[in-house]
């Protein structure tokens, strides 16, 4: 199988398949995932994550939950085909941001860098500037739920809103969040829709949120 072919395949079974992780967990080994650009994928395997937050394990299996949630939820999106590569490749940055600190597995930066990436990645197979700008700025901002709702330096709304698609980073974050064992669905909705509220301003529109 050719490159292109194979990220072709990718993305009927991003884009069709109510769990794209089973598809993606079967060709994990093939040996074209050893060849650049999708060694940036494998390398997910190989990156873990801190058990206290992740307790499904490494940013692979993250993942494989994240498209699948996101595959569940991918009709709310604008741009269903640019959505579901993102929920793909939102971590591709870990691995090479990943770090021990004082006993501790951090990512910082992973957003930026994945951001770049993830322009990289898709810029091998095609010319669609706005599709790759669309995936990589949600690839960007996908952590700043976390930095708006905690009231983070990191947080950057304005530049978000310039960027990006407010509620579309609402829609993968939530994917994001939801991607892991144990996650309160409940809660997770709520902030959310209180991240939409920070960054809206408008409390009808953040309660309108529903992604199912």
């Amino acid at each position: 199988m050719e490159k292109q072919a194979l990220f072709l395949e990718m993305e009927a079974h991003l884009t069709r398949d109510d769990a794209p992780s089973e598809y993606f967990n079967g060709i994990l080994d093939v040996p074209l995932m050893e060849e650049h650009p999708f060694l940036m994928l494998k390398m997910l395997d190989k990156t873990e994550q801190s058990p206290k937050y992740h307790p499904e394990g490494n940013v692979w299996n993250h993942t494989m939950l994240v498209v699948d949630a996101a595959a569940a939820v991918k009709r709310r999106s604008k741009d269903e085909r640019a959505f579901m590569w993102a929920a793909l490749l939102h971590d591709i940055g870990k691995p090479g941001t990943t770090k021990r600190r004082r006993g501790k597995i951090t990512s910082y930066d992973h957003d930026k860098r994945g951001a770049e990436m993830a322009e990289a990645f898709l810029r091998e197979f095609t010319d669609d500037e706005d599709f790759v700008r669309r995936v990589s700025s949600l690839v960007r901002y996908h952590m700043q739920i976390l930095f708006v709702v905690k009231d983070l330096p990191f947080a950057d709304i304005e530049e978000m809103k310039r960027r990006s698609d407010v509620r579309e980073v609402a829609l993968l974050g939530l994917c994001d969040r939801l991607g892991r064992l144990y996650a309160d669905r409940e809660r997770e909705e709520e902030n959310v829709r209180l991240f939409l509220r920070k960054v809206q301003g408008d409390k009808a529109a953040s309660a309108a949120f529903d992604p199912v």
